[in-house]
C-alpha cells in the first residue's frame, strides 16, 4: 500500500503561522561585505518588523560574507553556527534580512533544523496581519501566493517519504510532483481571479479620480517612510478617525480626508502605506493601484522622521520606490517631521540641502503648520498658470470649456474674438496654445 497525505497547500503565510504562542523566538541574521554598521542598522529595524508580527528577538547575528553560497547563501561554518545557538538559546525561527531562495531555505531549515523565513516573508506576514480593506487583503493574497509559487517543494518534501509494500514491492513515484502541479494550477487560477478583481477596483478608482478632477480640489498625497509620522500628521490636520501607532506599517489601507486650508481652499489629503529599505518587489507590485491612486496626486507630502538617526537613508529608501513607480519628478513638499525629538541639528541642514522645499514640523505638537500651509499654498499656485487668450467668438465652445476648468480674471470683447485672462491648469497650455497674446 502507498501512503499519500491529502492536504491543502500551504499558501500566504503558513510557515510563520504555523508558530504557536510560545515558539516566537527569533534569531535574526545579516550578512555584510566591509563595514558591519549599515547591516546591524538593518537589523534593528528587522527587529522592529519581528516586534510588529509578534516575534521577540533573541540575538541579532550580523555575517561577514566573502562569497555567496549557491546552496546555503552562507557558509556550512556558519550554518552550523546559527544551529547550535538556535539550540542552546531555544530559538524557534530564523529570520535572514536577505532575499534567500526557495532552494537556499529547503536547504538551511534541513540544517538548521528550525523555520527559516526571510525580510520579504516576514513583511508579508506584518502585512497580511494588518490589512482591513478588501482590496488590500486582496493585494497582499496576490503577492502571497506569487511569494509561495516557488515554495511549493518544500510545502510538499513529506511526499517523498512515502512507504511501499505488498506484492508491488516497488514505490509509486512522482506523487509529490503530481500534487505540486496541482497546487501550482489552483494558485495560478486565484492569481487570475485576483487581478480580475484589482481590475475592477481600479476602475472605480479612475471614476472616483475622474469626479475628483470635475471638483477642481486639488489632492496631496503623504507620503514617506514606514513610522515617520504620516498618519498623527493626517490627524492633526483633519481630525481623520486613522490608526497612529509606533509600530511599522501600522496603517495599510489609504485614507482620503477634505482639509480646508487659511485661505477657505480645499483640498484632499491622501495617507498612504508607509515605504521601508530593501522594499520586497512582490509588495510595490502589489499594491501598486494603492500608491498609483497616491501618485495621481498633484502635489505629495513627503515626511520624514528627523529624529531618526537613518532619516537619510530612509527618505532615499523612498525616493527609491518613487522611481520605480516612475513618479520621482512629481512636485513635493519634503517635512521634516519630529523636529521637537531631533538632537542632531546637522541631520536638518543635510536634508533641507538634499530637499529644495523643506518645512520643520511637529505633526505630534502641531508646530510648524503655518509654514506648512504657507508652501502647501504656494504649490497650489504653481499648478495653475495666468494666461491671456483671444479666442474667436465662433470658438465659444471652448470659453464656456475654460469657465468650467479654470478661473476667469477678466473678460472683454473686441470685434469677434472675445479677450480673457484666465487661470488654468498646467495642462491647459497647450490646448488653448493658438489663442495665447504673447
Amino acid at each position: 500500500m502507498h501512503e499519500v497525505a491529502q492536504v491543502q497547500p500551504k499558501t500566504g503565510q503558513g510557515r510563520l503561522q504555523d508558530l504557536g504562542p510560545n515558539e516566537r523566538r527569533a534569531l535574526l541574521v545579516g550578512t555584510y561585505q566591509g563595514d558591519p554598521g549599515e547591516c546591524l542598522k538593518l537589523l534593528d529595524e528587522l527587529a522592529s518588523l519581528g516586534s510588529t508580527y509578534g516575534l521577540e528577538t533573541v540575538l541579532k547575528l550580523p555575517c561577514p560574507i566573502r562569497k555567496y553560497e549557491a546552496a546555503t547563501f552562507i557558509g556550512t561554518g556558519k550554518v552550523e553556527e546559527i544551529r547550535q545557538i538556535c539550540i542552546d538559546q531555544h530559538c524557534d525561527v530564523v529570520v535572514f534580512d536577505d532575499e534567500i531562495s526557495p532552494q537556499q531555505q529547503r536547504n538551511l531549515e534541513k540544517l538548521i533544523e528550525r523555520v527559516v523565513v526571510d525580510r520579504t516573508e516576514l513583511i508579508l506576514g506584518v502585512f497580511a496581519q494588518r490589512a482591513k480593506t478588501r482590496e488590500a487583503k486582496i493585494q497582499i493574497e496576490l503577492a502571497n501566493y506569487r511569494y509561495q509559487m516557488p515554495r511549493l517543494k518544500r510545502l510538499w518534501s513529506h511526499l517523498h517519504r512515502q512507504r511501499s509494500g505488498g506484492a508491488s514491492g516497488g514505490a509509486v513515484k512522482g506523487e509529490g510532483e503530481k500534487q505540486i502541479e496541482l497546487d501550482k494550477r489552483i494558485i495560478r487560477a486565484h492569481i487570475e481571479r485576483l487581478q480580475k478583481d484589482l481590475a475592477m477596483i481600479r476602475k472605480q478608482r479612475q471614476t472616483q479620480r475622474r469626479l475628483r478632477e470635475r471638483t477642481q480640489i486639488p489632492t496631496f498625497a503623504i507620503i514617506g517612510y514606514t513610522n515617520a509620522g504620516k498618519s498623527t500628521l493626517m490627524r492633526a490636520l483633519t481630525d481623520a478617525d486613522v490608526l497612529v501607532e509606533d509600530k511599522l506599517f501600522a496603517t495599510l489601507d489609504p485614507t482620503t480626508r477634505k482639509y480646508v486650508l487659511p485661505n477657505r481652499q480645499a483640498i484632499l489629503l491622501i495617507d498612504t502605506v508607509g515605504f521601508i529599505r530593501k522594499t520586497p518587489h512582490q509588495l510595490v507590485a502589489a499594491f501598486r493601484s494603492t500608491l498609483e491612486e497616491a501618485m495621481q496626486a498633484d502635489i505629495l507630502l513627503h515626511v520624514i522622521d528627523v529624529s531618526h538617526p537613518q532619516a537619510i537613508e530612509q527618505a532615499e529608501a523612498t525616493l527609491a520606490v518613487l522611481k520605480e513607480l516612475g513618479s520621482e519628478k512629481h512636485p513635493m513638499i519634503t517635512l521634516l517631521n519630529k523636529i521637537d525629538q531631533c538632537q542632531n541639528r546637522s541631520m536638518i541642514h543635510k536634508l533641507r540641502v538634499r530637499f529644495p522645499k523643506t518645512v520643520e514640523i511637529s505633526a505630534l505638537e502641531s508646530r510648524g503648520f503655518d509654514d506648512l500651509t504657507d508652501q502647501m499654498l504656494k504649490e497650489i499656485s504653481a499648478l495653475r498658470k495666468v494666461l491671456h487668450l483671444r479666442v474667436p467668438q465662433s470658438h465659444y465652445v471652448l470659453v464656456s470649456e475654460i469657465m468650467k476648468e479654470g478661473k476667469v480674471l477678466c473678460c472683454e470683447y473686441e470685434e469677434n474674438d472675445i479677450l480673457l485672462e484666465v487661470e488654468v491648469p498646467h495642462h491647459w497650455e497647450r490646448k488653448v496654445s493658438h489663442f495665447v497674446i504673447p
